[in-house]
Order: structure tokens, then sequence, then C-alpha cells
């Protein structure tokens, strides 16, 4: 055979070697997608896409909507937005603005917000700040904020409206949806600095109260100088207040949590779309308040962090919850960049208590259902804070007929288990006796 034939054999032999190494790439990226429904044809449904793209850039009325960008963008949105409601599409404005969202001061209202059934929801207003203020109350619903609707508004879009400098205003109004009354609210910014513990006390002997307004950093060591306190003035029993606690670090839950449980016990867990867990978090560190019986307090505005804490608890019988069912807030968000600046912010886990309850869109039951109305826990904080001397904006707030009823029976659940506990570890030492 000659050179030149030898030449053209190896140009024409390339091609195939390609074509082949191509089709082994693909047979083997389709083997490790998910499975599809029958006739979803990724090639096909691509190709729709396609003919729908080009057939609004060549049809639809406004011309100047329809960049490739605008249009794959808001492709992208749609595509994200349909999967759950904290899944989104970030361009590349609104993902610097993520980045940086722990620089500089922010002023803000003292709301955490989140989107439940579709709608912009305030999870829990945190007391001494303006949203509380307001009269903000958990469950009400954003419909506007500064005139402009909030339908279809994604997470962070509403979280950069609200947000501002110290001082600044927004509007807002609010749809409440047990009353069905929708109010118009002014409020001005300010820096939010609440302490994440509170209220520590004796209620009466040997019944030790203490309330976690958030997770934070300092919760951990702020909860163990109320522990401190609270044993040096007799604790026989503890109950832990998280009713609107909207939650916050998930360190800050893990470290809270591990003081009352055993070492090596399961308080939370992650999982994917894999049926092999993510991430496990295991109790550790060497001392752990064991020796009390404990009452946790919820309602619809305990949300994340506190759902965690309040299931972890529940579940290995170390504590029995009072109130009613919390917020369903658990799921863990990646986010993942993209090559043009812009990035996808995408569910890929859920958390678990150690039984495998599913904290998402479900929340914990409590083992004891109290209820009780936002608005006279509102009622109820502003006497407290009337009580330490703090300014009081809402006379109406001050009903001094309202009851903590859910606190009173975590009294009397509590009274009950320590007299249990009491007369059986009488009987132990009548049998040691014998």
């Amino acid at each position: 055979m000659s050179v030149r034939s030898i030449g053209r054999a190896v140009l024409w032999l390339i091609p195939a070697i390609l074509l082949a190494g191509n089709l082994v790439v693909g047979a083997r990226l389709y083997s490790q997608a998910p499975a599809a429904g029958e006739g979803d044809n990724a090639y096909e449904k691509m190709a729709l896409f396609t003919r729908v793209l080009e057939q609004v850039r060549e049809h639809y009325v406004d011309p100047e909507k329809t960049s490739y960008q605008d249009l794959v963008y808001g492709a992208m949105r749609g595509m994200l937005q349909s999967l759950d409601s904290h899944s989104q599409f970030l361009d590349p404005e609104m993902y610097a603005d993520m980045k940086d969202d722990t620089a500089g001061e922010f002023g803000g209202l003292g709301i955490v917000i989140s989107i439940k059934d579709g709608v912009l929801t305030i999870v829990a207003p945190m007391e001494d700040t303006p949203g509380f203020k307001a009269g903000l109350l958990s469950g009400d619903k954003i419909i506007e904020i500064d005139n402009a609707s909030t339908d279809g508004l994604q997470l962070p879009e509403a979280v950069k409206k609200l947000r501002g400098p110290p001082g600044s205003k927004v509007t807002i109004k609010i749809l409440r949806p047990k009353t069905q009354e929708v109010r118009t609210v002014e409020i001005v910014r300010a820096k939010i600095n609440v302490p994440s513990v509170k209220d520590v006390k004796m209620l009466e002997e040997g019944i030790g109260y203490l309330r976690i307004v958030q997770f934070n950093e300092p919760t951990a060591n702020a909860l163990q100088d109320a522990l401190d306190k609270l044993t040096k003035e007799g604790l026989q029993g503890l109950i832990v207040d998280l009713r609107n606690n909207p939650g916050g670090l998930l360190t800050s839950a893990i470290e809270v949590s591990e003081k009352f449980l055993r070492r090596g016990d399961l308080i939370v867990y992650t999982q994917g779309r894999n049926e092999k867990p993510q991430q496990t978090f295991r109790v550790k560190g060497r001392y752990h308040y064991l020796q009390f019986p404990m009452v946790i307090l919820v309602n619809g505005g305990s949300a994340s962090a506190s759902e965690i804490m309040a299931g972890a608890l529940q579940d290995h019988q170390r504590a029995i919850l009072v109130g009613e069912k919390t917020f369903g807030k658990g799921s863990v968000q990646s986010v993942l960049p993209l090559d043009d600046g812009s990035a996808i912010r995408l569910t890929t886990a859920k958390y678990y208590t150690p039984s495998k309850r599913v904290i998402n869109e479900h929340g914990i039951e409590p083992d004891i259902v109290v209820p009780m109305s936002p608005e006279d826990w509102r009622k109820l904080l502003v006497r407290r804070a009337k009580a330490e001397g703090a300014p009081v904006e809402d006379p109406e707030a001050t009903d001094a007929n309202v009851r903590d009823i859910q606190l009173e029976r975590a009294v009397d659940v509590l009274k009950g288990v320590m007299i249990f506990q009491s007369q059986n570890g009488l009987q132990e030492m009548a049998s040691s006796a014998l």
C-alpha cells in the first residue's frame, strides 16, 4: 500500500474513532442519567424547547423582550420555580447580591419570611424589632411591597426589597388568613440585634424556664450560662420555649440539642434523591444534661433549626412537646454557579429526624396539642416587655386577661413527670433495700 493510501485510511479512521468515542461517552452519560418516564426523551424535548424559543423570537409583539438571554433566563426561572418554593435561578446581579449578604450593615424588619403554598409568608416576627412592633404575626401573607404585588416574586427578590439602610422606610400590605383582614403598614428599617436566649427564670420550685428566640453563633454559650444559673437555683425540670423561633444556624441547633442527649445519639440527617443519607449529625461532647425531665413549647412560628431540635428530643423521648404543629421548613439548598456569572439555587436534600420523619412541608406534631392564637401570643410578649420597662407602642396589645395556656399546660405536664420519676425512684430504693 502506498504512503498516500495509508494517509487517506488514517484520515478516515480518525473520525471513526472520534465517533465511537462519542458514542461510548454518550452511552455512559445516558446510563448515569436519572430514570425517565415513558416518552421523556431529552433530545425531543430540547428540540421542542428550541422551536418554541424561535417562534417567540419571530412572532412576539415586543422584539426588545426577545433576546436569547432574556428568554433563556426566563425559562430557567420558570423551570426552577416549578420545582419548589426554595429552588431559584439567580441572574448575575442576584447571585452577586447573595454572595455579598454578609458584607456591610443592613437594616431589616425583624421578620423571617418563606414561600408557603406559593405565597410570601411571615414565618415569625422577632420581638423588639420593627416588624413585631408593627403588629405583624406568624402566618401573615405579604401581598404587596411598596405597592408592587408579590405574586410570583422569588424569595431572594423579596428579601432584597424588604432590606435596606437602617432608618429607611418600606410599606407592606399583608393578608391575615384567619380573619381575612388586609392591612397596610409602613415600617422603618433598623439594625436587628436580638438576644438568642431570654427570660431565664424559675417559674416555681424546681421548674426552670428559658426561651430560645433564634439559633445563632452565641446561642449555645448563652444557653450554658442559663443552665448554670438555673442549676444553682435548684433545677429539677426544664421548659424550653421555642415558640416563634424561626430557626437560624444548623450548627447552633446541633450544639444546643447535644446538651440534652446522650453522646452518639443521632440529632438529624439529610437525604437527597439516593437512599443513603448525605450527612448525619450526632451528639458529641463530654457533659450532657440528662438528669431532669424536659418540656419543649412549639407553635406554627417554630421553624427550621427549632424543628430540628424539637424533633430530635421528641424522637429520643428526651422531651415532651406541647403546643401546636410547627411550620415545616426543612430542606437543603445547594448553590451551583454557572459560566456566565449566574447560578442556580437547587433543593438537593431534606432534613429528617432520627425516626426518619421528614420535616419539610410536614412540620413536627406536638405530643400534647394546646392551641393559642398568634394575637394572644403577641399580647403575652408585649406584656412581658412592659413588665421589663420597655416602651409599649400598642396599648391594645397589653390585655392583662390573656393567659399563657400553653405554658400552664407545660408546667402541669412537667410536674406530673417529676412526681412519677420521684415515686419510681422511691420504689427502686425500697427494692434495693430489700
